[in-house]
Parts: C-alpha cells; sequence; structure tokens
C-alpha cells in the first residue's frame, strides 16, 4: 500500500518539522497556541478537499501565533452501530472495502501534506497506522480507547506527539495513567512492514498530553476543571500542559454551543499557559445531516457524524485565537 502510494522525500520533511513543531508548543517551547480544527470526519473527498484548501490560506495568515493542524479523521468509534469511518467503508454503503478505503486515506492525507498542512487523526484500530502514520503529524487516542492497553502501546511506538482523551464518564486519570504507559518502553504483539505478526518493542513516545473532551454528566472546559486536571498531572509527575476540545460533551455536541467554549478556552489560555491547544470541529456547512440510502441527496461540505461550526464561523474563532 505504502509503496502504490508512497511517501516523497517532501512529504518527510515537511511531516517530521509538523511533529517537531506541534512537539515544542506541548512542551512551551513554541509560544503559538495549538489548534487542531477540521472535519469531524472525512467522508467526501471533494468537500474535504475544498475545506483543506480554504484552511491552508488560513494557516498561512496566523502561523506566527496559532499552529494549525487540520483534523483528518478516518476511523470513527461508534457508541453502537454506525458509518465507521472513510477508511472502513468509503462508498458509505456499508461494502467495508477496506483496500479503497486506505488507498483513499494514504492520498487524501498526502493532498493536505502538499498544502503545507499538518495532518492529525485518529488512530483506533491498532493496524491501521502500519498504512497512514507516515502521513500523519498528531494522533488522538479516543475518550473510548484511553484506557486500552493496546493503544496506550501502539502509542508508545507512534513517532507523533499524541493527545489522550478523558473518558466518555469524563474521567481524566485514566488518560494520565495512559500517559504514564505510553511515554513507556513498551513489547507487544503486532505485525511488521510485511504484514506478518511479530514482536515489537518501542522506545516509548515523550511527546503526550491530555485532552479535556468533557463527559456523561457535564463539560470540564471551565476554569476549575483545568486546574483539577492540572493538579492530577503534577501529582503524577507528568507535565502540566492539555489540550481542551470544545467540541463533544464540552459543548453538548451542539454545534452553536462551540463557538462560547472556543472563546471560553481562549480566556483561560491568556492567563493560564497549560492550557497548549484546543480542538474545534469544523466544516464548510454547519450541523449535520443523516446518512441516508440516497447519497445523492447529501448537502456538500456538511458532516455526516458529529455537528460542525461552519466556515465563516471557524475564520473567525481563529482569527480570535491570533489576537491572544
Amino acid at each position: 500500500m505504502s509503496a502504490d502510494i508512497p511517501r516523497s522525500d517532501a512529504h518527510a520533511a515537511f511531516v517530521s518539522k509538523a511533529r517537531a513543531e506541534i512537539a515544542a508548543t506541548i512542551s512551551g517551547k513554541d509560544p503559538r497556541f495549538l489548534l487542531i480544527v477540521g472535519p469531524c470526519s472525512i467522508h467526501d473527498l471533494s468537500g474535504g478537499h475544498d475545506y483543506a484548501k480554504r484552511l491552508a490560506k488560513l494557516a498561512a495568515e496566523v502561523r506566527d501565533r496559532v499552529l494549525i493542524v487540520m483534523r483528518v479523521y478516518f476511523e470513527k468509534p461508534r457508541t453502537t452501530v454506525g458509518w465507521k469511518g472513510l477508511i472502513m467503508d468509503p462508498h458509505l454503503d456499508g461494502t467495508h472495502d477496506i483496500p479503497a478505503g486506505l488507498r483513499l486515506a494514504r492520498t487524501f492525507l498526502r493532498d493536505v501534506l502538499d498544502l503545507g498542512l499538518p495532518t492529525a487523526t485518529e488512530m483506533l484500530d491498532p493496524i491501521t497506522p502500519q498504512y497512514i502514520a507516515d502521513l500523519t503529524c498528531w494522533t488522538a487516542i479516543g475518550a473510548r480507547t484511553t484506557e486500552s492497553q493496546t493503544h496506550r502501546q501502539m502509542a508508545s511506538g507512534l513517532s507523533m506527539p499524541v493527545g489522550f482523551k478523558n473518558t466518555t464518564s469524563g474521567a481524566v486519570q485514566p488518560a494520565i495513567n495512559a500517559i504514564k504507559a505510553a511515554i513507556q518502553s513498551q513489547t507487544f504483539l503486532g505485525i511488521d512492514e510485511s504484514g506478518r505478526a511479530s514482536v515489537v518493542t518501542t522506545t516509548g513516545n515523550p511527546d503526550c498530553h491530555v485532552i479535556l473532551r468533557g463527559g456523561d454528566d457535564s463539560p470540564n472546559h471551565d476554569r476549575e476543571s483545568v486546574a483539577k486536571a492540572l493538579a492530577a498531572l503534577e501529582k503524577s509527575r507528568l507535565p502540566k500542559t492539555l489540550m481542551i476540545d470544545a467540541s463533544h460533551a464540552n459543548c453538548a455536541k451542539e454545534c452553536a454551543k462551540m463557538p462560547a467554549t472556543f472563546l471560553e478556552i481562549l480566556t483561560q489560555r491568556a492567563s493560564n499557559r497549560g492550557v497548549i491547544g484546543a480542538m474545534l470541529e469544523s466544516n464548510l456547512v454547519a450541523g449535520a445531516q443523516a446518512l441516508g440510502k440516497d447519497r445523492s441527496a447529501l448537502v456538500y461540505g456538511q458532516s455526516i457524524t458529529d455537528q460542525c461550526i461552519d466556515w465563516e464561523t471557524t475564520e473567525t474563532l481563529v482569527r480570535k485565537a491570533a489576537a491572544l
């Protein structure tokens, strides 16, 4: 797969540089605000390219103050059932043409990198990194998998910064425990470059951080929740830095509430450098739509998973972040 859709020397150099810059914002060496922004998931390549081109232009405009990384999410965890993402079901019809999905994912990642945009995704299936990690600059481990030993071990071997989300219940300690595991060397069963089962030993990943995304009962982007999370990190002898997700439970999954949440994050950032960045789900068109049988009826540029804010709102919020 990688040989069919190779990473060029230019791609490799850009990914390496972007990873280093992201790591520097996490450690505080780079004072810029780290913003992971983009569609909840990529389902329409045309709309995704349109969004990426707009974001690349905006990222260049604010690059001195904000380091923008585009959400390029191809795998979606499901609470019960549903569309599992472009890699797992690229044709949106339940045929699960995974080989085609992987090829589309690699091609799209290369296209985004060619625009000068770093890429961000969630690594959900532990085998997926073998196919897309070389084109990815930042990775999230989601709320449903932060407690998974398999994902903690996987993160320890990823060559990029990794953010661990608090659990769906809102608990932050499991994400902290995940970091403590991921920064250490791990040995586990995996696959090699030829797809053969093998024993894998990692060196540990030093560039990990917590992401507050809210929980079942309440959001956790407020000052008190942030202070508690930073105190827990300090107690665990980890760097007191975290990212806050303006989406998901921190906005009750309602895109209309997302701007206010994001502005609260910026307010905290102004006085608390422990808040190193934010996540924002954004698309061309606000809201979300159901994935029905008639694909031609889908609204161009609108999410088929979680609700997203529209492009105009995204521009406004990014410029506010740059004005900090």
